[in-house]
């Protein structure tokens, strides 16, 4: 029967739930034994594949225009109508194969994390999931739809950001202000939506029988190779080693600007140093990819070739517009083979450092492509967030070359110092975000009051980030977690790029050292996929899995021993 399945997902995107579910059922039906099994997975697993493409297909339609509701709706029908049915199908399909005993090779790990998978499964909580998703899809409405008006005309606040790099400290506080009044405009509709969302999640961990959603989402992540008491000790070391160093790098800062203190209006973003330098370094979208092609040719001719090839099947969908969801991510079509990149390049250096981050993304998955059942590529995002990070580092000796006058030494040279400091600011504000969810989910229902998420995020903030002054503006910090997507869309998603950075800077340390090498470690470690567990993961990568103090104070010795040399 399987003959029948589309060879690719164009006519799979229309097809109705009852035609998809006789594929399910010819699983069900056929025997499994030790002669029929890589058959039967392979089918299964490209069964998997297709229902998995046309879900992401969908999925970047409706954050491409959140104004569009023909896809909106094309969206929501496949989460309501064919989400949860295949979900208990295929719950019906593991469940056969984990009672067959058979463990094919290539299949061990991947077959530890459907056991997993298969234990947290309920019925009950399909209907949850697909409501989950819709109101992430409205949170990602309220935030495309913010614009404010500027000068005469009309811009989303990623489109204000090459004006708010200006040495004129009046402007850029008369934007920030400008922005953040029409961001607390949405105060109470983000907080109405949050409110669902947070108990939807504590049902989902209540009918998984745990007794708060961080212990379900601990299961749900596959986090095997450190626990919620191991992420605590990485928010003490970062607090500890961490925060003197990030407050070394504000206290510098603030000299160089020569103020007495240090306004949210100072900074970009939550961890980047203004450079004053608001010269576009691409015009377009079109350009950036371009450029980034040629420097990612210099970082591995063949991971160049795959990025020419996106550029080239318009895979990239990197241009900011009003209405479009916010954000950058990669995602993956796995039948076609192809990632897909997306996100809201304005002409600022920190666009090369997305598209450079989400091209570590696409090289994972084609790395992975050769892996033959779709559960080798269920991978821990701490690993693929290597694959991103290092990625960032990994391009630095070729940004000269192609970013053309722009990017000359001299320039270079600043760019390296300010990503350098941006990882050192990143970690504690990671810790924020990841403290914020740990408090969120482990206090019963608190994080249901608004008011309390407030209060625990501006501690949070207070705690982690001393180097800022927010006084008179206690509104917008204490907001900042109605500004941080992955609370909203992805929970307990976040210290994923805390670790991952601390394996891009081991990996970068390598390539300081012999820069081929280090590539072609982290290539191998990249096909490995979802086939083995963290540690080793990134051993192969050439990355040490450590995050207590002492490895903490080895990667910043580092970063500020660059830095000393970047600032001479």
């Amino acid at each position: 029967m399987f003959d029948q399945l589309p060879q690719n997902v164009t006519p799979f995107m229309d097809w109705p739930m009852a035609q998809i579910q006789l594929f399910y059922d010819d699983l069900l039906a056929r025997p499994l034994t030790a002669d029929t099994i890589e058959q039967w997975l392979t089918d299964w697993s490209r069964l998997t594949m297709l229902l998995g493409e046309r879900g992401a297909r969908l999925y970047v339609a409706n954050s491409q225009d959140t104004t569009d509701a023909a896809a909106e709706k094309r969206m929501f029908t496949f989460l309501e109508e064919i989400r949860p049915v295949a979900a208990a199908l295929d719950q019906q399909v593991k469940q056969k194969f984990l009672e067959s005993g058979l463990e094919p090779v290539g299949m061990e790990r991947p077959l530890s994390k459907m056991r997993t998978d298969a234990a947290l499964f309920r019925m009950e909580n399909l209907p949850l999931f697909t409501e989950e998703a819709k109101l992430g899809t409205h949170y990602n409405k309220i935030i495309g739809a913010q614009t404010v008006e500027w000068q005469g005309q009309e811009y989303t606040p990623t489109q204000l950001a090459p004006q708010f790099n200006t040495p004129d400290r009046a402007v850029r506080e008369q934007i920030w202000r400008r922005i953040t009044e029409r961001q607390l405009a949405d105060r109470q509709a983000i907080n109405e939506n949050w409110g669902k969302l947070f108990h939807l999640r504590q049902q989902i961990a209540a009918n998984a029988g745990f007794s708060d959603y961080r212990a379900y989402a601990w299961k749900a992540k596959h986090r095997t190779a450190y626990t919620p008491e191991d992420a605590q000790t990485f928010l003490q070391a970062i607090e500890q080693v961490v925060v003197p160093a990030a407050t070394r790098v504000y206290q510098q800062y603030q000299q160089q600007l020569g103020v007495d203190r240090l306004r949210p209006w100072d900074i970009s973003g939550d961890t980047y140093l203004l450079t004053f330098d608001d010269k576009k370094v691409f015009a377009d979208g079109a350009e950036l990819a371009q450029k980034a092609a040629a420097v990612l040719h210099h970082v591995d001719p063949e991971l160049g070739q795959r990025f020419e090839l996106m550029r080239q099947e318009n895979l990239l969908d990197l241009d900011n517009r009003k209405g479009k969801a916010p954000g950058g991510y990669c995602t993956n079509y796995l039948v076609s083979q192809r990632p897909f990149i997306f996100m809201n390049a304005v002409g600022m250096k920190n666009d090369v450092r997305t598209i450079l981050h989400e091209s570590g993304h696409a090289f994972h998955d084609f790395e992975m492509y050769p892996l033959r059942y779709i559960w080798q590529h269920s991978i821990g995002m701490e690993i693929a967030e290597v694959a991103s990070m290092s990625m960032e580092l990994l391009s630095f000796p070729y940004l000269t070359q192609e970013f053309g006058g722009y990017f000359d030494d001299e320039t270079v040279k600043a760019y390296k110092q300010n990503q350098l400091e941006h990882i050192l600011l990143f970690w504690p504000y990671m810790a924020v975000v990841d403290g914020f969810q740990h408090w969120v989910y482990t206090s019963g229902d608190a994080a249901a009051d608004p008011n309390n998420c407030d209060a625990a995020w501006g501690d949070l903030w207070d705690r982690y980030m001393p180097a800022l002054d927010y006084t008179g503006l206690e509104d917008v910090k204490v907001t900042g977690w109605h500004r941080k997507l992955h609370i909203h869309r992805a929970p307990f998603y976040y210290i994923e790029y805390g670790l991952a950075q601390v394996g891009a800077v081991h990996v970068w340390r390598n390539a300081l050292h012999n820069q081929a090498e280090a590539v072609q470690r982290y290539r191998q470690a990249l096909a490995l996929g979802g086939t083995h567990d963290l540690p080793h993961l990134y051993h192969a990568a050439g990355a040490k899995f450590s995050f207590d103090a002492a490895a903490m104070s080895d990667v910043v010795s580092l970063l500020e021993g660059q830095l000393e040399g970047l600032r001479d």
